[in-house]
């Protein structure tokens, strides 16, 4: 049986070629493929000299992880997948990907790609993955921390390989076609390195923000924005429906305007207003997400007042909904009346009950 300290399996969770652009250190990545400025304003790097060896290793093989492996298997990689999880590792093999049965069988790997769920396990998976020779390149997608990030990058080093903390968004939608979109935190050469698999699995689109665990930061701060955007766009659609407008309406017409964005424009007429909630991102990760944005900005001293009051709102929406339920669930806390589902039950969380 396939295990490693024991985690909680989850489902969370198009660029064109890339064109010349400064890295952090003002450094310039040149290319002579077709310019191509990318709507998100995401810095964008030209495709790197192909490896020779193009072996890599998928550690975490949930709805992220198992549909990053397809992806990069269909670009032509020789992929080898682990996960402590008996269904994941059978859904990854019916996509065409070898399994490994232990960490150890994967170590050495000249490229690794992890998808996990806690900064700990990154902790206790790198130096596995680094205890036999051969690594070119970690690249850890996870949304993890950015004191983690720096000891493993520390750690790579030592080994003579490269680690990126390359955390991505884009949910199962961009991890199955290669659109994903990364926050980049590496020096230069760590991501000249790992260059080949993250054009796989991002196509150009990724933002090289500064060195080890900076990806991490604005990661975090991107998903706690996301967060506060969430509840603040269910209350003032609560808001239209109050006074009869039709809050599908009102959400059209907001995200026309300087109060628009990604939540009102998507989110909330694909997921919310329908009542599918089907985005794939649970509430359990996007409550921790929203914590981890508040601890990170303590540590050196800031305290975002409003920041921290949406981190303690999706708390008590965790503990009403359960971390199993969807994300976009939070409307059903901050506007039920707008939500086909209405109010969730008080009492035991409604995602536990289901199970």
């Amino acid at each position: 049986m396939a295990c490693w300290p024991a985690w909680r399996r989850h489902t969370p969770s198009a660029a064109g070629p890339p064109s010349a652009a400064p890295s952090s250190s003002g450094k310039t990545w040149t290319s002579t493929s077709t310019k191509n400025t990318h709507p998100t304003g995401f810095q964008e790097y030209p495709y790197m000299n192909e490896p020779q060896n193009r072996r890599v290793a998928v550690i975490g093989l949930g709805a992220m992880g198992g549909a990053m492996a397809a992806t990069l298997h269909k670009a032509g990689w020789d992929v080898t997948g682990f996960d402590p999880s008996d269904a994941a590792r059978e859904a990854a093999e019916k996509t065409g990907i070898s399994i490994a049965d232990t960490l150890a069988a994967v170590a050495g790997t000249p490229y690794a790609v992890l998808s996990l769920p806690a900064a700990s396990i990154v902790e206790s998976t790198v130096p596995q993955l680094l205890a036999a020779p051969g690594t070119v390149a970690i690249i850890d997608t996870t949304t993890s921390e950015p004191a983690t990030s720096k000891r493993m990058a520390e750690l790579a080093e030592i080994h003579g390989a490269a680690f990126i903390d390359a955390p991505v968004s884009g949910g199962r939608d961009g991890a199955a076609t290669g659109s994903l979109s990364a926050f980049v935190g590496a020096t230069d050469a760590a991501l000249e390195a790992a260059g080949p698999v993250l054009l796989a699995l991002t196509g150009g689109n990724f933002s090289h923000i500064g060195g080890p665990g900076s990806g991490n930061v604005v990661k975090l701060l991107n998903n706690v924005l996301a967060a506060a955007n969430l509840a603040s766009v269910g209350e003032a659609l609560g808001v239209a429906k109050a006074y009869g407008i039709d809050p599908a309406t009102a959400a059209a017409s907001i995200s026309g305007a300087s109060g628009g964005s990604k939540v009102s424009a998507a989110m909330y007429p694909n997921w919310i207003l329908t009542g599918s909630h089907d985005s794939g991102f649970s509430m359990g990760l996007m409550a921790r997400d929203a914590s981890l944005a508040v601890d990170v900005a303590a540590q050196i001293g800031e305290k975002p007042a409003l920041l921290a009051a949406v981190a303690s709102q999706w708390q008590d929406a965790l503990a009403v909904l359960g971390p199993r339920a969807d994300f976009t669930e939070i409307a059903r806390t901050v506007a039920p009346a707008i939500t086909p589902a209405g109010a969730p039950q008080t009492g035991t969380p409604e995602s536990t009950t289901a199970a």
